[in-house]
């Protein structure tokens, strides 16, 4: 997931829903260390000497830079021109990038009562301050000026592309309404950024609250032992040594469903992950989503937009709802007969050991195993000790040092933004300095659930003509190592570990001039997802995949074994996907306030797509963060994104997985001027044509 965070354009929040703001200012101080210059390694945050009291006092330092950059555009008596007043603006918030860069970094890898306070604070200002730029009539005035004469500039194709999204960014933020409307909307911007942020907590908190704990060792029967010493570990770290705790944690939860043999604490630990905010307590978030719905939905039909999606959708490569639902639908086709057949074959297996009840959702994983050992001969457990952690890492490594020759090397002595987190300098082929890669790998109570990648700094070209080097973290939740064993993944960590290192490799390699993020959703996940093919493919799979106790590589039977078994599962991992991003979809094409309870709303949403009973989506209502952190009407953009790699990938299997002629191409076409270009044209650019549907199908056994 590419976090959507920083205010580079400072409008993006408004209509990300990343918005934060609002209390009376504090005195500043003249050390606050988010305000000096940072004289540290490759001028990465000072993490360690920033404390939660300095971030107001350097937000308000930073809102009134900008303010000041903004009247300087708006008072310049010259005549509006690109770089008076586009690329002024585009400079406008640097001190607010670097400010929010850190702050939302901590907030969600990092957090504490007291930064979740400042974010509270900081919420309803943040939403002003954005709405006041966005609905300033001078400074529209003079953005409309230098657009309506753009076709006789000679603007380059950057800065074609940076006016455009910047007059339209302005349109949808309100600069075209009347004031009374402007005022309606700054209201709905200030409520909405503070429900987002109140539903993300909630979640986290929800989700820490949780602890399945076991006291019975017969209860552990058929978990790996790794998943056993881990959940001794984590009940010791909770004061109960001797017991073992489980929680809603993926690392912890998955394994527990996928091995362990008492059915009914899968069934009561799954239920406790579905139910997570749902619980009627002070962190429940059905009346929270149904705010958030219905004001999205008043914000849309402000500008005109009878649903929330199609607003939402405009500067999306999908244009509209229509579109989103026509290639969930031709999937959703393809898939869900494939999820019924998996049913029959797990209800045999069930039917067969004298089982007297039907298939469950909480049984899926548990005989999913069964289904993968018996029809494939392949056992998760087999597989897991050719995946230590730091080999895998390194693989991926590799694979981005044969593709395009940069190298990764460790950094000793560097501020980190956790103590756990390690530091690589990447550089190029010939040794110069690309930028900063932070890692940070295992859950724990003060991280947000799943797995993202996020920047401290972004790339840029200052006035002055200066490259300002990327500064990048990746952040996952994977399975913790053991007290003797070092931490295994299993196999969708291995491709989740791939997939971050995408965006992250995208943000690294980036050419922008001017400050500023404006690639689409459904256009973002393709450099992480095109990663993910290189995991399994039995050349890399070489490369990285060693047993970790005697070093040897994976056979080539277990290799085979993992690609005669490529379409496992695939109806299940398919339908669940959907089926949230229908959820997504139909809260976001209401046409009039939403007034049924949110369960209610999922219920029926699910009966309408013929979801079967054994499936829950991937992601229920009152849990359902992408869609609170920039993924609103956006959940879809990962499949959008596989028609996408799935086809640029068959180019490179075409050419050679290696082939550096074809990876450069897409560094030159893609990772570098992401986000510069209209993307269905840098798709062109690379590919030769527009992408095709067929390969997405065919690489998920869906054809």
């Amino acid at each position: 997931m590419k976090k959507i965070s920083g205010i580079a354009l400072i409008l993006m929040m408004i209509i990300s829903g990343i918005t934060c703001a609002n209390n009376k200012p504090k005195t500043m101080t003249k050390k606050n260390p988010l305000l000096q210059k940072w004289n540290t390694p490759f001028q990465v945050p000072p993490f360690s000497e920033i404390k939660p009291a300095d971030y107001v006092p350097a937000f308000e330092k930073a809102m009134k830079a900008q303010n000041d950059n903004i009247n300087t555009i708006v008072n310049n008596t010259d005549a509006p021109t690109f770089d008076n007043t586009i690329a002024a603006l585009a400079y406008s918030g640097r001190l607010l990038d670097k400010v929010s860069s850190v702050f939302y970094g901590q907030l969600s890898a990092n957090t504490n009562d007291s930064l979740q306070k400042v974010a509270e604070e900081l919420s309803p200002k943040l939403s002003h301050h954005s709405d006041e730029i966005s609905m300033n009539p001078g400074l529209f005035a003079k953005i409309k000026q230098v657009y309506n004469k753009k076709d006789k500039l000679k603007l380059t194709t950057e800065q074609a592309y940076l006016l455009e999204e910047t007059y339209q960014s302005f349109v949808r933020n309100g600069a075209n309404l009347s004031k009374d409307d402007q005022k309606i909307l700054q209201d709905i911007n200030k409520q909405l950024s503070s429900l987002t942020l109140k539903y993300d907590q909630n979640v986290l908190k929800e989700t820490n609250s949780y602890r399945l704990v076991i006291d019975n060792k017969n209860d552990l029967s058929g978990l790996p032992a790794a998943v056993i010493d881990q959940a001794a570990q984590t009940a010791k770290a909770d004061g109960l040594d001797g017991k073992w705790v489980f929680t809603t944690q993926k690392p912890s939860m998955i394994p527990f469903l996928q091995f362990a043999d008492n059915r009914n604490l899968r069934q009561q630990i799954y239920h406790a992950y579905l139910n997570r905010a749902n619980n009627n307590n002070e962190y429940d978030n059905k009346k929270v989503l149904t705010q958030i719905v219905n004001l999205r939905l008043k914000k849309a039909q402000l500008f005109g937009f009878d649903t929330y999606a199609n607003y939402r959708l405009q500067n999306r490569m999908a244009k509209n709802a229509d579109n989103v639902f026509k290639l969930l639908g031709q999937v959703w086709k393809a898939a869900l007969p494939v999820s019924k057949r998996e049913v029959l074959e797990m209800q045999k297996i069930i039917d067969k050991e004298g089982g007297n009840f039907k298939l469950a959702s909480w049984d899926w994983w548990y005989y999913a195993e069964k289904i993968r050992k018996q029809k494939y001969d392949l056992d998760e457990k087999e597989l897991s000790p050719y995946f230590k952690l730091e080999n895998v890492r390194d693989g991926a490594f590799q694979v981005y040092h044969k593709l395009y020759g940069i190298t990764f090397t460790p950094i000793k002595n560097i501020p980190k933004p956790h103590p756990d987190a390690l530091a690589y300098e990447v550089k190029e082929s010939d040794g110069s300095h690309l930028g900063v890669l932070y890692m940070d790998f295992h859950p724990r109570a003060s991280k947000q659930g799943g797995a993202w990648q996020g920047e401290y700094q972004s790339h840029y070209v200052t006035p002055q003509g200066k490259n300002v080097s990327p500064v990048v973290t990746v952040v996952y939740n994977f399975t913790k190592p053991g007290v003797k064993t070092p931490a295994l993944l299993n196999f969708d960590e291995v491709e989740t570990l791939f997939h971050e290192l995408g965006h992250a490799m995208d943000a690294l390699f980036a050419k922008n001039t001017y400050p500023g993020n404006h690639i689409p959703s459904d256009f973002v996940e393709l450099p992480s997802q095109m990663m993910e093919h290189w995991a399994t493919e039995p050349q890399v799979l070489k490369m990285y995949a060693k047993n970790y106790l005697t070093g040897e590589p994976i056979p080539q039977k277990l290799i085979d074994k993992i690609h005669n078994s490529k379409f496992f599962n695939q109806g299940f991992m398919n339908v669940e996907y959907l089926a949230a991003s229908y959820l997504d979809m139909d809260y976001h094409t209401i046409k009039t306030p939403l007034t049924v309870n949110v369960t209610d709303f999922e219920k029926d949403a699910m009966n309408k797509i013929g979801l079967i009973p054994q499936i829950e989506p991937r992601y229920r209502s009152t849990y359902f963060t992408h869609i609170t952190g920039g993924y609103d009407a956006g959940y879809y953009s990962y499949l959008w994104a596989a028609v996408l790699d799935n086809d640029a990938f068959a180019y490179f299997k075409e050419t050679g997985i290696f082939n550096k002629k074809t990876a450069e191409k897409f560094r030159k076409n893609i990772l570098e001027v992401d986000g510069t270009q209209d993307p269905a044209i840098l798709y062109r650019n690379f590919r030769g044509r527009d992408a095709i549907v067929e390969p997405l199908l065919e690489n998920r056994g869906l054809k």
